[in-house]
């Protein structure tokens, strides 16, 4: 099971914001292109807070593999796999 850290939760928190934001530019009729910038923005933040957890995921997985004497390329190919797929 994996344990998720508060910096990773605060991330969230802020794209949640962002996210409501970007719904408060819409019900305002704002301007396409602001409301695209922002959207643009959550994507960016979206795609480091799955970076950073798959980056703590693979640290975790690579130390303990390591303990059972097992091979680690396998798992840094499928966290790649992973971040490839995400986006």
């Amino acid at each position: 099971m994996n344990k998720y850290d508060e910096s990773v939760m605060r991330r969230l928190k802020r794209m949640e914001g962002q996210v409501r934001g970007v719904m408060r530019m819409m019900e305002e009729n704002k301007d396409c292109k602001d409301v695209v910038a922002q959207l643009s923005a959550v994507r960016s933040a979206a795609d480091k807070a799955m970076a950073y957890i798959v980056a703590q995921n693979l640290e975790q997985c690579i130390m303990e593999e390591k303990e059972r004497g097992g091979d680690t390329s396998k798992l840094v190919k499928e966290a790649v796999e992973l971040l490839v797929k995400s986006r």
